[in-house]
């Protein structure tokens, strides 16, 4: 063990959203900070209240603000959250770099996040919601051919099978990447379906509008934002995915800082294919995209096919199931849901908090040299 570097187990991490809630806003007092709260509209299973919180730590007027996001795709939230703990439980308000702020965002889905969902309350995947909606929307026909496959209508073992040789189908006459386009890249036409880009800008997209007015964000000389994600890539291992379109600055700022570990799915270079929609669009429109460098630091978990099995039985159960919480039906797909998305396994805890570690501090060497 080196000293100052593994914490005890659990001490980041948090079991439910509540917890996660109340850990943030006990560490964030701790240190001299701004909160702001925004209310979601909608209550957690136990009828908790719901927010999105976000904690301002150093200089009002600094001009280089690092920005950590929670909960985009809400039961990711595990993560993020405690990587959003470890910086305040190791004394990160104490060495800010000089005219330098951190912005936590904790748990920007909190509706995901509380009902262990990857959705937000509208049922609409935030990574695809970001989009013009004054535009038509974009077609995915892949999507369209398989999409009572990707959640069908029941559950039994014979509905699975027919809908599993459906999806082999398309693989062998479409291939892999054609197939992994069609179910993950996003759609618009199917509200019970996953990965469901939605009609309108959803409560979670608007607030982060609300967040960069509030904090002032698009007066900033550099703004860098890390958003947690899971799910995608070997077992805990974090991906810096960069969403900057080739030839932008963000782009270049980003393979500056993160170096060779920086994915790029636009390139082809990435555990992620291009996505339609990032939440990322929507904190550059409300920024600036000149002084924007955002990453998606995105932690691996189990193999793929174990998180569309849970991904599918939890959107069977939303679309077509009875989603109470005490049954035992509901527990059982919840917690296989969370699983994939949080092991919660000790070298998994680890190796998050590490590599968050390294990021961050990837994001303030890249700032302070960006003037």
């Amino acid at each position: 063990m080196i000293a100052g570097v593994i914490l005890e187990d659990g001490a980041a991490f948090s079991p439910d959203y509540a917890s996660a809630r109340t850990k943030i806003a006990a560490l964030a007092g701790l240190w001299p900070s701004t909160a702001i709260r925004y209310d979601n509209p909608h209550e957690g299973p136990q009828g908790e209240r719901l927010a999105t919180e976000a904690h301002w730590f150093g200089p009002e007027a600094a001009a280089d603000v690092l920005v950590l996001v929670s909960a985009t795709h809400g039961v990711e939230g595990f993560c993020g959250s405690g990587a959003q703990a470890d910086w305040l439980l190791t004394g990160g308000p104490a060495r800010l770099p000089p005219d330098t702020a951190v912005l936590i965002v904790h748990a920007l889905n909190p509706h995901g996040f509380a009902w262990l969902r990857r959705t937000t309350e509208e049922g609409v995947d935030l990574n695809r919601n970001c989009i013009d909606f004054a535009a038509p929307l974009p077609a995915n026909p892949g999507y369209d051919a398989l999409a009572t496959a990707f959640v069908p209508e029941t559950l039994d073992a014979a509905t699975l099978a027919a809908a599993d040789r459906r999806i082999e189908a398309y693989r062998a006459e479409h291939g892999p990447v054609r197939l992994e386009e069609a179910r993950s890249s996003g759609q618009y036409s199917h509200p019970e379906g996953i990965f469901y880009g939605g009609t309108a800008p959803t409560w979670s997209r608007r607030t982060i509008g609300r967040i960069a007015a509030d904090f002032r964000l698009a007066g900033r000389r550099n703004v860098a934002v890390i958003d947690f994600h899971t799910g995608l890539g070997p077992f805990g291992y974090g991906e810096p995915i960069c969403g900057h379109r080739p030839g932008e600055s963000g782009q270049a700022r980003c393979r500056a800082w993160y170096g060779d570990s920086l994915g790029e799915p636009m390139l082809g270079r990435s555990a992620s294919l291009p996505i339609a929609g990032l939440s990322q669009y929507a904190w550059a429109a409300a920024i600036g995209a000149e002084r924007l460098s955002f990453v998606a630091l995105e932690f691996g978990t189990y193999p793929p096919d174990e998180g569309m099995a849970a991904l599918r039985a939890d959107h069977w159960l939303h679309a077509h199931g009875t989603p109470d919480w005490a049954s035992e039906e509901t527990r059982r797909i919840k917690a296989a849901l969370r699983r994939f998305y949080h092991p919660d396994t000790p070298d998994w805890r680890q190796m998050v908090l590490l590599r968050s570690r390294l990021v961050v501090a990837q994001a303030f060497a890249g700032m302070a040299r960006t003037v």
